[in-house]
């Protein structure tokens, strides 16, 4: 059962940017140049006796708040960031805009990058579907497509797409012997696109819930573990033999056949069954031993 989380989905905060945003701060800055002169003029006309010097010290105080209240709706965003702004806990949307813009005031936010990321899964030790222990790393890539769930779903949107990458590729692995597959079957060795397309869509459905997207996964790391890797390729060593021989003895018997047919058939050679069995026997031996034969002229007759 998949864990209860927040339906908050990103949407879009009230911003603008562009030249609006750099007069604001502009004229900020000017704000607060003339309430620091104000202020200062107004502590030197109290100390000379005189009333407006209430009126300027009053009159320097607010220029600050008021700067200090332009200053709370101006964000930086950086390419390839984006801002998730909150207003007293509440979530009220997300910055995608770059460069400097004019948001809600005493609003906060949160820095959320999306950029492509990737990363290597540690190499995990896993029993295939035949229980063989089998050691397999893959490298996935992925970026944040909605910055609310991101940041609000879960913990940390980080460490939580590493686990849930390498609990999948826990258990596509196990689904799949590492070699010699059934008709049907896709083996872990043979099958490594197929296996990968699996595994990132499996990936993908677990990471949803945080608002993250795959790209791309790719099997990095793939062997037999180091306890049974002689074991298992002084099989596979016998399995290249005994396919090899097979090919060897089915060449041979299609050579036998068609030497045999056109020695008839050009009336080469008159043989019975004794003489044709024999002829069988040497051509087989020469062209299925691994050493060159060694020819016995026999100045005789087969039969004695």
């Amino acid at each position: 059962m998949r864990p209860s989380v927040p339906t908050i989905e990103e949407s879009r905060a009230w911003s603008i940017s562009g030249g609006l945003a750099y007069l604001s701060l502009a004229l900020s800055f000017v704000l607060i140049g003339l309430s620091t002169w104000a202020f200062i003029i107004g502590i030197m006309q109290l100390d000379g006796g005189k009333s407006v010097g209430g009126f300027l010290l009053a009159a320097g105080i607010l220029g600050w708040l008021l700067a200090i209240f332009a200053w709370t709706s101006l964000v930086i965003v950086s390419p390839g960031m984006t801002s998730v702004r909150q207003f007293f806990g509440r979530y009220i949307g997300t910055v995608r805009n770059t460069g400097l813009s004019i948001v809600m005031p005493f609003s906060n936010g949160v820095k959320v990058s999306a950029r492509v990321h990737n990363f290597e899964t540690n190499e995990l030790k896993v029993n295939d579907a035949d229980g063989n222990p089998v050691n397999i790393a893959a490298i996935v890539v992925w970026r944040v497509a909605d910055t609310a769930k991101a940041a609000f779903a879960v913990e940390d949107y980080e460490e939580f797409v590493h686990t849930q990458s390498e609990s999948a590729l826990r258990h596509v692995a196990s689904t799949h012997p590492y070699d010699g597959a059934d008709a049907g079957e896709i083996s872990l060795r043979g099958g490594t696109e197929e296996v990968s397309d699996e595994l990132a869509r499996e990936v993908a459905d677990r990471i949803a819930i945080a608002g993250l997207e795959i790209i791309e996964v790719r099997i990095s790391s793939l062997a037999y573990a180091p306890e049974i890797a002689q074991a298992m390729l002084r099989r596979q060593q016998a399995a290249a033999v005994i396919a090899a021989r097979e090919k060897i003895v089915e060449g041979s018997v299609t050579m036998v056949q068609d030497a045999l047919a056109r020695l008839e058939k050009e009336n080469v050679v008159e043989m019975d069954d004794e003489r044709r069995a024999h002829m069988v026997s040497n051509l087989l031996v020469v062209l299925c031993s691994e050493q060159p034969a060694t020819p016995v002229v026999n100045s005789g007759t087969l039969y004695g």
